[in-house]
């Protein structure tokens, strides 16, 4: 689940400086640009809570396609995708040419027999291709699967991107560059499998995408896209969860159609202008592909595409196209606001252009320091003399995505909302917590080709199991939204019988170990006490010790994290709280041995399986040197 408030964001504390912080302004001009979710509550008597919004789901396409039909004719010359060239100028397509070229693409797909037994592969990230060859497959009823990148690029044996292969049998792959990605075709893609690669087709033995744009439309056509419907598969979606192995998310016409409805309910200023999004989210995620390419899509908006990414050094392309392009929500994940954040402090030019039409902030994928939180806020005061709504929510891959959105104003970041248009919550008691269920359109049906995993996902109700916690923002009343309250699955008890809630100590104990530590994994499990193995950023160990490269054992990196820790736990409240001892680790987690997911989150089941030895050293009778004590 690539949507939600999962995991803990990597970051350093930030002093608030003197007059950054004011007075938060009226609620209704913060929340001028966004609609109302109004919760009514059921308790029943076996300890659940139903909750719904009063507002109705509004009115939506029964295909995908019908927005890009509507604005090629209301607004055919409006730019719909406009991407980097290599000399830094815009590659630009109008609605009308997007249209014309998903159209010719399209009726070449009709020769290749695709079909849900046989659908498109897209290896390659985002890019104008990608989105075309993808609308022409959505068009005629054929589902397309994005596979993350990392799967083809960084992956030394392939095995999640084979197993992919074995699971969905595709029988078209389209990949942007074909030198770049042979190795991982020729060890995937069988001689059945047509190839088309947009750059280098020679290198990969694939036809040239050019090829694709050669088709005529015709009554096959026409016939193929009558029979598109809302129960139709639109994409397969892989999500690897905590078994590692990819599962296919069918997300259908319907489930993608009625969300976007449910978005704008809930941002009406989406209706109000054409929205422009700068955005690099990659499209193998719900959170990139279905929400904010959807977005644009829906809304007849330009979709300008970001080669930055939300590192201190990706940051800087994003910079660069936020010097040119203005947007009017601006979608991130944590680490992107707290990279792009020194920036528009210390530049006032870049600051103005990027408050100057902005709508909302909206952050998912982990938590947002308090801190960042309010910067962003007091920054939007200074340039808007508003304040900016930054926004969040929680969904799922499953849920297409959104399921719950914070409309309401708030303080502190983390509150996920209410539960959008038309969607039904069920907070279900489990081993002393509340699980997030629902009911909606947005729901999917299942994971293809695997019914038992399909049955385990719903209760008997039909309620989809999100497997996070909630609790009441405000104990007893819905009004007061609800907060993320860890992974039911990850929990775990102490040899005391004490719960420990992982995912709230793992967001803490980072944020106590910035800027030392990029993320941690919690142990514990029939243990005496917590502990963590911790996944050190050398970066930030080296400026410690002022050497070429960070050395561990160091006695100025391990005081340092000492010091943290011993402040850390002397704020705990409990046992539960408590962290112990600490490992630091020097080699980094694995992609191919499902120690992080395809989403680039940890897999906290899976690390310490495999790092079962250096669990063990946590917790013997006499602690590893290597372990650090909070003491």
């Amino acid at each position: 689940m690539d949507y939600s408030y999962l995991s803990p964001a990597t970051r350093e504390p930030r002093r608030r400086r003197e007059g950054m912080m004011g007075a938060i302004g009226a609620a209704g001009e913060t929340r001028s640009a966004l609609g109302k979710l109004t919760p009514h509550l059921v308790a029943r008597p076996d300890g659940a809570f139903l909750i719904r919004s009063a507002e109705p789901l509004p009115d939506y396409p029964k295909r995908i396609g019908d927005a890009l039909r509507r604005w090629a004719t209301e607004a055919p010359d409006r730019v719909f995708l406009a991407e980097r060239n290599a000399d830094r100028s815009w590659r630009k397509l109008t609605f009308a040419e997007t249209l014309a070229a998903v159209t010719r693409i399209a009726s070449a797909l009709l020769r290749f027999g695709l079909s849900p037994e046989r659908p498109i592969f897209v290896l390659s990230g985002n890019d104008i291709e990608h989105a075309l060859i993808g609308l022409a497959a959505m068009e005629i009823g054929v589902p397309y699967c994005p596979v993350s990148p990392p799967f083809s690029l960084l992956s030394q044996d392939f095995a999640k991107l084979r197993f992919a292969f074995e699971l969905l049998t595709p029988g078209l792959v389209y990949v942007s560059d074909g030198a770049a990605f042979a190795r991982a075709l020729d060890a995937t893609a069988g001689p059945e499998i047509v190839r088309v690669a947009a750059r280098n087709p020679e290198s990969a033995k694939a036809l040239p995408f050019s090829q694709l744009l050669a088709g005529a439309p015709d009554a096959a056509l026409a016939r193929a896209r009558a029979n598109v419907g809302p129960d139709t598969i639109a994409k397969f979606l892989l999500t690897s969860g905590s078994t590692g192995r990819p599962k296919a998310v069918v997300n259908t016409q319907r489930m993608i159609c009625a969300n976007q409805a449910m978005l704008a309910q809930a941002f009406p200023f989406l209706t109000r202008a054409p929205p422009v999004l700068l955005d690099w989210l990659p499209w193998s995620h719900t959170f990139g592909s279905n929400h904010n390419f959807g977005i644009a899509l829906t809304h007849g908006g330009t979709f300008h595409f970001d080669g930055g990414r939300p590192t201190p050094a990706g940051v800087a392309e994003t910079i660069a196209n936020l010097r040119e392009i203005a947007p009017t929500v601006y979608f991130n994940v944590p680490k992107g606001f707290e990279a792009l954040l020194p920036h528009l402090e210390a530049d006032a030019a870049l600051r103005a252009k990027f408050f100057s039409r902005l709508e909302m902030l909206f952050y998912a994928g982990a938590g947002l320091a308090p801190e960042i939180f309010h910067d962003y806020r007091a920054m939007a005061r200074r340039e808007r003399g508003r304040d900016i709504p930054f926004v969040t929510g929680l969904g799922a891959t499953e849920t297409a995505p959104s399921a719950l959105m914070c409309l309401i104003d708030v303080n502190e970041p983390g509150n996920m909302g209410h539960p959008m248009a038309g969607l039904e919550l069920k907070l279900a008691p489990v081993e002393g917590k509340l699980e997030a269920r629902v009911r909606a359109a947005t729901v999917t049906p299942g994971y293809w080709r695997d019914a038992e995993l399909t049955r385990k996902a719903f209760d008997g109700e039909g309620f989809y199991r999100f497997g996070d916690a909630l609790r009441f923002a405000t104990p007893g009343d819905a009004a007061g939204g609800f907060i993320f309250d860890g992974r039911i699955a990850e929990d775990f008890k102490l040899a005391t019988g004490t719960w420990v809630s992982v995912g709230p100590l793992r967001a803490a104990l980072v944020s106590a170990l910035a800027p030392l530590a990029k993320d941690v994994v919690i142990a514990g499990h029939d243990r005496d006490a917590v502990a963590a193995l911790v996944f050190p950023d050398l970066d930030e160990c080296r400026r410690l010790t002022g050497g070429e490269r960070a050395e561990l054992a160091d006695g100025r990196v391990r005081e340092a994290f000492r010091k943290r820790l011993a402040a850390f736990a002397a704020t705990a409240t409990g046992s539960a709280s408590r962290v112990e001892r600490i490992l630091l680790l020097e080699e980094p987690p694995s992609l191919d041995a499902g120690e992080i997911t395809d989403k680039g989150s940890l897999n906290q089941r899976a690390t310490l399986q495999r790092r079962a030895q250096a669990v063990a050293a946590l917790y013997a009778d006499t602690a590893s040197q290597a372990a650090i004590s909070a003491r």
